[in-house]
């Protein structure tokens, strides 16, 4: 009896702390769900400290990882034609991939779809909608421009065989004006192929380092507002790895690229420099930046849908792809498994991160 007893009491504890648990549940989730910036552990002057070491460790980190591909021109194995250089844009990739999967996409998710946004408006997976359009709207810039310059260098072909064609007569001399005119056709589709290849790397290099620009400054503007130490310690670790990691990326299309030294010189100075300077502003707007409005979370949560589908695309597309197709890696299975074997490192590492970060 007192068993039968003690189950009883059990049995009805068991169903009363259910009840209690599904009436207590959205007093939890309304609880957690305030707009109002709730950072206890400020500290202006130690978290001003702190995102000084930011600024000098990330400027540094991204300056190095950004100029280790380009060390190609002086490490032969570094160059682009080298079987490393394949395995190291794969890492690369994997890392570009994780940042705009792992990295941007949920904060855009986290800060379009949060409570502070009020409206029936906001129900629409704004999100997904915009880093599909910015995925779409990158293929349409990485197509045109590469059909734009390929017609171009044709019909320049096209011109300086028309003037040898016009230049010929009768008999022997035609005959070897044509034999010239297969060799100059030739000559000219390598040519043009050749030329397409480096617009195709020079549209996807700046596309991408647009798309890392972008997501950079929102960084560096969160961490340069924030006023907690405890917030920007981890964070301070996290991005320079983060940014190492990325340059790496950036670094390694800028060298395929083949831009002049002086353009690439701002590319690196570009990428290096954006989340220092997002920090250096966020410092400047600290009393009057609110991270919880509803401005500052759809401009940033548009930004990074926006960056995500671009990072996204350029990954998977113009690098995984492009690299994982090529006949060279097709016919080389230790290339093959070594690529892979990269790939998913890079993207380890960044997913990693986002631990802290």
């Amino acid at each position: 009896m007192r068993t039968t007893m003690r189950l009883r009491w059990s049995s009805r504890d068991l169903t009363v702390l259910f009840f209690a648990v599904l009436l207590v549940l959205p007093t939890l989730v309304m609880g957690e769900c305030t707009c109002d910036n709730e950072d206890k552990d400020r500290n202006k002057s130690e978290a001003l400290k702190y995102k000084g070491v930011a600024i000098a460790s990330i400027l540094v980190a991204g300056a190095i990882g950004v100029c280790l591909p380009l060390l190609g021109k002086k490490i032969e194995a570094l160059r682009p034609e080298k079987d490393v250089f394949f395995i190291i844009k794969a890492f690369a990739a994997g890392v570009i991939l994780a940042t705009g999967f792992i990295h941007v996409l949920p904060d855009a998710f986290d800060h379009l779809t949060s409570p502070c946004l009020s409206g029936k408006a906001w129900e629409f997976p704004f999100t997904g909608f915009v880093a599909m359009v910015s995925a779409i709207v990158t293929l349409m810039i990485d197509a045109f421009a590469t059909s734009y310059f390929r017609k171009s260098h044709f019909d320049k072909g096209n011109s300086t065989v028309d003037e040898e064609r016009g230049g010929g007569h009768d008999g022997h001399v035609h005959v070897h004006t044509h034999a010239t005119h297969g060799h100059a056709h030739g000559s000219a589709s390598l040519s043009a192929d050749a030329s397409t290849d480096l617009v195709r790397h020079r549209v996807i290099s700046q596309v991408l380092e647009l798309g890392i620009v972008v997501h950079s400054v929102i960084i560096g503007i969160s961490l340069g507002a924030s006023e907690s130490p405890k917030t920007i310690k981890p964070l301070v670790a996290a991005l320079t790895f983060h940014q190492f990691f990325e340059g790496m990326g950036l670094g390694g299309c800028i060298t395929q690229a083949k831009f002049k030294s002086l353009a690439v010189a701002i590319m690196a100075l570009f990428f290096s420099l954006t989340t220092p300077v997002g920090i250096a502003i966020g410092i400047g707007i600290t009393n009057i930046y609110d991270e919880n409005s509803p401005t500052a979370l759809i401009v940033e949560g548009i930004l990074n849908a926006a960056s995500a589908g671009i990072l996204i695309y350029m990954a998977l597309v113009d690098l995984l792809a492009a690299d994982f197709m090529n006949p060279r890696m097709q016919s080389n299975v230790r290339l093959q498994l070594g690529a892979n074997a990269s790939l998913l490192l890079g993207a380890g590492c960044m997913s990693v991160l986002a631990k802290w970060a």
